[in-house]
């Protein structure tokens, strides 16, 4: 099957139908195979595909129900692991808004993988769509698009990354704002244990779901629904340098990394938080 024409038709299809497996139509199961598994997909790379058994793209999108055509913000996408997903699937009927960093963020890391997202993605319409890109890094810059566009906001691990500078909660208000009224806040998150301190979130990349339903909440969400998707039962937590140690960073290089290879990435939390 051309590549080209199988993005066209995963960005037809619900995603509830293009879970692997699905017995209701192994044509449809056929079409996830290729347009999410298959490393040659010019869509996502083939380091993009072997963090699916860890990530769970599809059921991960199925469960906080992403249709074709919406408008979905995705929040810090950093070098576009999801969006090389999100941006095909929305890209005929629906709307992606990325919310990156800006262009004269002053921390260096920012600025060099917000130049490299836009090279990706802008220049590769014809894959990814017109995907609009907007700015955030709080509290200087907040923007998440128009307000109460958005039917679905989604941000993947990065709530550790806001609570280094406090403005966690100014993000999940933001999400807020830009939601329509029915619309779900999605998060994935390193799992904390709940006994964990907030000092020991931030220095570890693990939040407790605790914190984060406290933070919707806060906002003015309703909690939703909950998913283990993305669990992993061998993480213990407890690292020397944090979430870091385990894959895709290896922070330690070539200490104990079978070890930590063997662990997989992170134990995650898969939450939705609804608008009322």
């Amino acid at each position: 099957m051309d590549m080209h024409i199988a993005l066209t038709m995963f960005a037809l299809l619900p995603l509830s139908l293009l879970l692997e497996g699905c017995d209701a139509n192994n044509a449809m199961a056929d079409t996830y195979k290729t347009t999410i598994e298959t490393p040659s997909h010019s869509a996502r790379t083939s380091v993009e595909h072997q963090r699916d058994q860890y990530r769970h793209p599809a059921q991960t999108l199925q469960f906080f129900d992403v249709q074709p055509d919406h408008t979905v913000v995705e929040i810090w996408p950093g070098s576009g692991w999801y969006s090389a997903i999100l941006a095909p699937y929305l890209r005929n009927k629906g709307k992606f808004i990325a919310a990156h960093w800006p262009h004269d963020s002053k921390v260096e890391f920012f600025r060099k993988t917000r130049e490299q997202y836009d090279q990706r993605f802008t220049k590769h319409r014809d894959v990814y769509g017109s995907i609009d890109i907007v700015e955030l890094e709080p509290p200087t810059y907040m923007d998440l698009g128009e307000a109460g566009q958005a039917d679905r906001v989604l941000t993947f691990r990065n709530v550790h990354n806001w609570m280094r500078t406090g403005q966690e909660q100014a993000v999940f208000d933001a999400a807020h704002v830009a939601l329509k009224r029915g619309g779900i806040l999605g998060v994935v998150e390193h799992r904390a244990p709940q006994n964990f301190t907030r000092e020991q979130m931030i220095e570890s990349g693990y939040v407790s779901e605790a914190y984060v339903t406290e933070l919707a909440i806060n906002a003015g969400f309703e909690p939703f629904e909950h998913s283990e998707i993305n669990a992993n039962p061998n993480d213990t937590h407890l690292y020397p340098a944090g979430v870091w140690t385990l894959p895709p960073t290896l922070r330690l290089g070539d200490q104990d990394r079978e070890k930590y290879l063997a662990i997989g990435e992170s134990d995650r939390m898969t939450l939705s938080f609804r608008k009322p």
